[in-house]
């Protein structure tokens, strides 16, 4: 069996020994034996595939990936919260105490919450803030590190330790006469090697922020050596990190009485709003991911393409080296991911 080259402009890649990664190349086996010897498939195919699978968006794919998680965990939450409201409303109406069944509902959702980085992987922090093609972040606000005392004094330098040890020791200078932005700037610059980034906080403080899974290291380690004008001098001094609250902390629902009830029932309903206003915004990403992923799926001409279908299942049929050859050719480059893509879109 002889198999022919198609043209590079086919988009689809070949290996090294000139081998078809498609059915589009696949099909341009010679029949052979079996065939007359002087029919090609390439001469019925005049317009060949001018862009193939090769050229899928990695990025893209990630983007819609991560949206659809996101909305999976969403809708599940979504769900469940609906639930547990409609039964602590049901029970708050008839005055009806604990019978265990509004306690198995908060214990499922907040063992729902607790998958919420591994379930969304990692798209969605604890504000339910998306972060499209990025892990989630915590933000964090660390002790003394506000505005007003890091803009008055005279010139100082701060040895920060960031995750401990000297390897992640940042300097920072400050003086006289600099600006919020200017400091903020100063911090931001020397923390973003240590995976820390900084902001302007609306309450004046520093505003840090860094990966979820990084966290519960610059949480216990971050430490701030001074000359004794903002921080003191000597020995670095550990310093305490406030996490920002998340959006739901179904760990302090209550159900004991009818009390507990009743402010459980004002915190569901919050975080059902919270949730449910995350889902929309989402769905809005998900849908613009896959409309762009539509967009820029490949252009296939269809000139020619079931006469190739037909010639390679009557090849595909015959048993021996030939068929076997020209079932292998097409199926190089094919893998279960670039088919999940595909299908998503449907």
């Amino acid at each position: 069996m002889q198999i022919i080259q198609r043209s590079s402009t086919s988009g689809i890649a070949t290996d090294s020994s000139g081998s078809a990664s498609s059915l589009d190349q696949a099909g341009v086996a010679n029949a052979g034996a079996a065939q007359d010897p002087g029919s090609s498939l390439t001469a019925s195919t005049p317009a060949p595939l001018r862009r193939g699978l090769s050229n899928w968006d990695q990025p893209l794919q990630n983007d819609i990936s991560s949206a659809q998680q996101a909305v999976d965990f969403l809708e599940q939450s979504a769900a469940q919260l609906r639930a547990l409201k409609s039964d602590l409303s049901a029970k708050l109406a008839a005055r009806q105490m604990r019978d265990g069944q509004v306690e198995q509902q908060v214990r499922q959702f907040n063992d729902t919450w607790r998958t919420r980085r591994e379930a969304t992987g990692g798209s969605l922090d604890a504000r339910l803030n998306f972060n499209k093609g990025e892990p989630a972040s915590q933000r964090f606000a660390v002790r003394g590190m506000n505005l007003a005392n890091l803009r008055n004094g005279g010139r100082e330098t701060l040895a920060i330790s960031v995750g401990g040890g000297t390897q992640g020791m940042r300097s920072v200078h400050l003086g006289p006469g600099l600006s919020d932005s200017e400091i903020v700037s100063r911090f931001d610059q020397a923390l973003a090697p240590a995976g820390v980034r900084v902001s302007m906080g609306q309450d004046g403080e520093l505003t840090f922020s860094t990966d979820e899974a990084n966290y519960p290291a610059v949480r216990d380690a971050i430490a701030v050596q001074g000359s004794g004008i903002r921080f003191p001098t000597g020995q670095l001094n550990r310093l305490k990190v406030e996490a920002e609250a998340p959006a739901v902390m179904p760990e302090n629902w209550g159900t004991g009485d009818i009390e507990a009830m009743r402010e459980t029932l004002q915190q569901v309903m919050q975080a059902l709003s919270h949730v449910e206003a995350a889902l929309s915004k989402v769905r809005q990403e998900l849908n613009a991911a896959t409309m762009r992923a539509e967009n820029s799926m490949p252009e296939i001409e269809t000139a020619g393409v079931e006469d190739i279908a037909d010639k390679f299942a009557t090849i595909a049929k015959e048993p021996g080296y030939q068929s076997l050859q020209a079932l292998t050719s097409a199926l190089v480059g094919i893998n279960r991911e670039r088919v999940v893509s595909l299908l998503t879109l449907r």
